[in-house]
């Protein structure tokens, strides 16, 4: 087939059409950063200081739900991607103009922004946190990074002979300081005839904005299950040289797990490559610092 080209048809056809016709939603950008963030000295003197996997958040300065928490985000401008919203979103909000940033979902629930029909893409953003300067925006009163902790139980299971439900219930505890955000969030997975259907329900939520609790959650999943692939995505959390420690503890922090070395050395070694130069680490051990292996990174997909 042809390349396409216009014909003046076309061209008349479309000075007429009237896309006022038809009702259209403001389009938006949010972000679930995440960053592995220090949680205090260890009790052990051994050991590095602990560290927790901590979100993104900014306290609204105005209405809707002002003194709430959100996701930093914001409306799209015309003439750009929503790609480019999001970049311009996070270099607003942290500084960082250099990221792993990848949209994992699209959420459209007529009745999710009390101003409007408002769609939101859902970007899934990792950095380093030693690398940011976390500021916030216009509509934010103040931005500040959350330690998450998710804890799921299983509340149903029916299965029958081509159907099958299966529900889900995750509690979110995000804390900064003396501030504490909690929401529950049911994940409700249908099956028809082996075809698998998943929809979220906010039980509750105390302090968090909008439906940001979902969002919170699916792209902690959407981490958690990029890392049980391969952990390549990982590295984005990392600073540029590290200790296979702190890398090994980082996907500890991710999965929720603890990994046996051996195993996880193997799996991870594809990726790495030494950079010749030791540190001095807990209770003074020397330790030899990695980089990641560009080969490995670049001109291949993730499995």
């Amino acid at each position: 087939m042809k390349a396409y080209v216009m014909s003046e048809e076309e061209k008349e056809y479309l000075k007429g059409y009237d896309a006022s016709k038809y009702d259209r939603p403001s389009l938006t950008a949010d972000m679930a950063v995440f960053a592995i963030l220090n949680a205090g000295e260890s009790e052990d003197y051994r050991k590095d200081p602990a560290q927790r996997l901590g979100v993104l958040l900014v306290k609204r300065g105005g209405f809707p739900y002002k003194d709430y928490y959100a996701l930093p985000g914001g409306f799209a401008m015309r003439g750009e991607t929503i790609e480019e919203t999001a970049l311009r979103e996070l270099k607003e909000e942290t500084s960082v103009d250099s990221a792993f940033l990848e949209p994992f979902g699209m959420f459209s629930a007529p009745d999710r922004d009390p101003r409007g029909w408002i769609v939101s893409q859902a970007f899934l953003a990792l950095v380093d946190a030693e690398r940011c300067r976390i500021s916030a925006g216009s509509d934010a009163n103040e931005a500040a990074w959350f330690f998450i902790d998710v804890k799921q139980e299983e509340r149903k299971k029916q299965v029958k002979q081509d159907t099958a439900e299966l529900v889900s219930r995750y509690t979110l505890r995000l804390e900064h300081g003396d501030t504490l955000l909690t929401a529950v969030v049911d994940a409700i997975r249908s099956f028809r005839k082996h075809h698998e259907q998943t929809a979220y329900k906010i039980v509750k939520s105390e302090g968090i904005a909008f439906d940001h609790a979902e969002i919170i959650l699916r792209a902690f999943q959407a981490l958690r299950e990029r890392t049980e692939q391969s952990g390549r995505i990982v590295f984005d959390l990392m600073p540029d040289t590290f200790t296979l420690y702190a890398l090994q503890e980082t996907h500890e922090i991710i999965l929720g797990e603890k990994l046996l070395t051996p195993n996880f050395r193997r799996k991870i070694a594809p990726f790495v490559e030494e950079t010749g130069i030791t540190v001095t680490g807990a209770g003074h051990r020397p330790a030899m610092l990695f980089r990641r292996k560009l080969d490995a990174f670049y001109g291949s997909k993730e499995a």
